[in-house]
């Protein structure tokens, strides 16, 4: 079992899906890095097709959420009817097949899966969209030089080569085996706590950590994430209905934004708490910071939505 990464909060708004279920997603994902950094027995056992180029629909995009938390996924957002898209095509493919495993190529047809467009707001096609640890971290539109797309992906590689596990188990010759830290028993017992839905015990179990290490990042990273679910496991739909006929109402304000961030709507709910921030004072301006602040920590730090709503949030309090 491995200790919980931070990054990997970002998959709690997977962009197809309408809930949070971190448990299942965990999961999934460790099956994930094994398939991912498993190496292929030769071209003809799967057909000639390789195993880092895949076809994804609609019902199957989750996976893609899923494998980007372990390795590089880039996107390829296009149709079959696209002359500019089938010139793009092939450049990724060979790319992908030359990569041996470092990154896996997604390819996903709108005319079939047109909602995974509506998920990334495509306007044209072919899109390009690269994933790390369940969210978009680049992207480009339109054809691309063989040359300058290996120059684009060699810097993603470089940058997300210490925050994605797969990316050295490939490049390190494909042996199979994924790159495991030791185990933290500590870090062990609060997510076998946190699998079971002992959300509290959980909790505790990172308070604990953090009492003692107060920088882990991971610690607290973790617990971020275990609070949201908790917190996630009551809600319901009707929170934003109830909060918009609310306005004034702390509590109500407060589940509509988790609400909103679970369906992906992570700017309306950065928004909405960072407006109640100009609205009210005192405690409750407190509490509504300290539980937008604990928003942001389900995020990478450099997450372009956060650095936006932390300015934002900097200039409503000051």
């Amino acid at each position: 079992m491995t200790r919980p990464d931070p990054r990997k909060t970002a998959a709690l708004s997977a962009a197809l899906s309408g809930a949070v279920d971190l448990g299942a997603l965990k999961a999934r994902a460790d099956a994930a890095r094994q398939r991912t950094t498993a190496p292929p027995t030769s071209a003809a056992s799967d057909g000639g097709q390789s195993p880092w180029v895949l076809d994804v629909t609609e019902a199957t995009f989750q996976s893609v959420v899923e494998r980007s938390l372990d390795v590089l996924v880039v996107v390829e957002l296009t149709a079959a009817m696209s002359p500019e898209a089938g010139r793009l095509s092939p450049v990724l493919e060979q790319a992908a097949r030359a990569g041996g495993g470092a990154w896996i190529l997604a390819r996903v047809d709108l005319e079939v899966s047109p909602r995974v467009g509506q998920a990334f707001g495509v306007q044209s096609v072919p899109t390009v969209v690269a994933m790390a640890a369940g969210q978009p971290v680049d992207a480009f539109v339109g054809p691309m030089p063989a040359a300058e797309f290996d120059q684009w992906i060699a810097r993603l590689l470089d940058a997300l080569r210490d925050r994605l596990p797969g990316i050295k188990a490939a490049e390190a010759g494909g042996s199979g085996e994924p790159l495991e830290e030791p185990e933290d028993p500590r870090f062990v017992a609060a997510e076998e706590a946190f699998e079971r839905g002992e959300f509290d015990q959980a909790i505790a179990a990172y308070e604990a950590i953090l009492s003692a290490e107060p920088a882990n990042a991971d610690a607290k990273a973790a617990l971020a994430q275990v609070r949201f679910t908790a917190r996630a496991e009551g809600l319901s739909a009707d929170a934003v209905t109830a909060a918009d006929e609310r306005p004034d109402d702390v509590d109500a304000q407060l589940a509509a934004a988790d609400v909103e961030l679970a369906n992906q709507e992570v700017e309306r709910a950065f928004a909405r708490l960072i407006d109640l921030v100009r609205r009210v004072f005192g405690d409750d301006r407190d509490r509504v910071r300290e539980h937008l602040v604990g928003l942001f920590e389900l995020f990478p730090a450099d997450d372009s939505r956060v650095t936006v709503a932390r300015r934002q949030l900097a200039s409503a309090l000051f």
